[in-house]
């Protein structure tokens, strides 16, 4: 019996999130009502359940209604902050805060009617919807909180993990769906006498669903390709104003820090980003590489081919090198047809290997109008041998790239502690 109520805990997750990520991904074509209405009217049956309905798992009796739905329902509000921003995710909560406190005071209006006995043994149970509405009350309250909370938990937690959103993700839920646990059990006890054991074994599953929709999350980000803001400390005075602000800026200052041809960080974004990551791993004692990569015989191609076709190569250069980057690394257009890859915690010997592999690749797949394989050189540098700043690392790295070039171009050239200035000869043929 506890297998089997545990795996319909995970189908009813499950379909629950399946169902919610639908709309929401279909919220251009739907509008985002439809996701609003189906993530309110949850709330009856989530509060109905935690209420009356529970079931047995082998580390304590659960209700779904807490632990599936309300749990689901708080990192949904999360997912769609993600998605959207501040402004549009107030919306639900205070919908939902807002309806609520309209029921009970309904009720209190409603209660003073002379009501008829039309169907025999059927009358309004005001006991039950009094239990309900202030039980849906407090716990449309605790969503207010646990939703700000979260929220700026994500927030602070990207000054940490960044790069790994569905911890992030898992985090905030663990910690929020604690605290949830706890306030809504105390209002549940009071109200009915519920046992400690729903306490705990609510507990047990609300951290179990956190990790089951971390994970549903972390697959929707794979196949949607969701791009996540980065994130600052931020304060709470008008949290949700604040927020939307802050998005609305950042965006914007991403914008404006690309390269508008090919999309990746340009020389402004370079020279504020470059220094200050260099500088945090070598205070760290991390070791950082450096690569300045160039575009061999990029002139040639432009003065016989057209600057478009030039353009062309240098979207598709640009592609190659953004998509086999690590997240730990930072990819700038220097200028012209030069590129600069900053890579956290690298040391030269895995730059070397990085910088061929990435080498080799440009050579496979980037051809010209014309047919011709386009070919890259590339100088490498790492700190804290060859400097401990942006300005010592470029300029070895520059001249090593000079010396590729000199040596026929298609190479690279660093340093792998053995041989100062060792050529790594290319495997293709140069054009």
């Amino acid at each position: 019996m506890e297998l089997t109520n545990a795996f319909l805990l995970f189908g009813e997750a499950s379909l629950y999130f399946f169902v919610m990520v639908s709309l929401l991904e279909a919220r251009h074509k739907i509008g985002l009502g439809v996701f609003f209405c189906a993530l309110g009217v949850m709330h009856f049956l989530e509060t109905y359940l935690a209420s009356v309905f529970y079931v047995a798992l082998p580390f304590g009796v659960i209700s779904p209604g807490s632990s599936v739905l309300f749990s689901g329902k708080l990192l949904m509000i999360l997912l769609l902050y993600i998605k959207e921003d501040a402004a549009v995710v107030r919306q639900p909560i205070y919908g939902l805060l807002i309806g609520n406190f309209l029921i009970v005071g309904l009720v209190m209006i409603l209660r003073n009617h002379e009501t008829l006995a039309l169907i025999e043994g059927r009358s309004p149970n005001f006991s039950f919807i009094d239990e309900m509405g202030w039980l849906m009350v407090w716990g449309t309250t605790l969503l207010f909180f646990d939703s700000v909370g979260i929220i700026l938990l994500y927030e602070r937690l990207g000054g940490w993990f960044r790069r790994h959103p569905a911890l992030r993700f898992l985090l905030c839920g663990m910690v929020m769906l604690t605290f949830d646990q706890l306030g809504f059990y105390f209002a549940l006890r009071y109200v009915s006498g519920a046992p400690v054991d729903v306490l705990f074994g609510g507990w047990i599953a609300k951290m179990a669903a956190a990790i089951v929709y971390s994970a549903f999350f972390l697959i929707y980000m794979r196949v949607s390709r969701t791009t996540l803001p980065q994130s600052e400390s931020l304060g709470t005075s008008d949290v949700f104003h604040v927020l939307t602000y802050r998005e609305r800026y950042e965006q914007l200052l991403e914008a404006a820090a690309r390269d508008h041809l090919t999309g990746v960080y340009d020389r402004g974004r370079y020279d504020v980003e470059a220094p200050r990551v260099i500088d945090k791993n070598i205070r760290r004692g991390y070791p950082v590489s450096l690569m300045v990569i160039d575009i061999d015989r990029f002139k040639e191609i432009n003065d016989t081919l057209g600057h478009s076709a030039g353009d062309v190569v240098l979207k598709d250069v640009a592609e190659i090198l953004a998509g086999a980057l690590r997240g730990d690394d930072h990819l700038f257009r220097y200028g012209g047809e030069e590129f600069v890859v900053v890579c956290e915690r690298l040391p030269i010997d895995g730059a070397l290997s990085m910088a061929n592999r990435l080498r080799r690749r440009i050579a496979e797949t980037v051809h010209t109008e014309s047919g011709s394989n386009v070919t890259v050189s590339i100088g490498v540098a790492a700190g804290p041998d060859d400097g401990h700043a942006l300005t010592s690392l470029f300029k070895t790295a520059d001249a090593r790239l000079y010396k590729a070039k000199q040596e026929g171009r298609n190479r690279v050239c660093g340093n792998d502690g053995v041989q100062q200035g060792q050529m790594i000869l290319a495997t293709q043929p140069v054009t």
